[in-house]
């Protein structure tokens, strides 16, 4: 298991857990964000992380990337 921030671009992953305080969690699993689905990261740039979750590409910060474990 790894943090998003760290995924290759291009590789699908599964999310295995979502850490934070329960604020964080529900404003992710608004996003899309929900454990057991997959989710690719598609480009990485400034700061910023671009992934395909559910069908949608969702763009998030490295902070909010560090937080999902896949």
């Amino acid at each position: 298991m790894m943090p998003l921030a760290i995924a290759k671009v291009g590789e699908i992953n599964t999310i295995k857990r979502i850490n934070g305080q329960d604020e964080t969690k529900r404003f992710l699993e608004n996003l899309g964000f929900i454990v057991d689905d997959p989710i690719t990261v598609i480009s990485k740039m400034g700061g910023n992380i671009i992934v395909t979750v559910k069908g949608t590409r969702v763009a998030i910060s490295q902070n909010m990337a560090n937080r999902i474990i896949v």
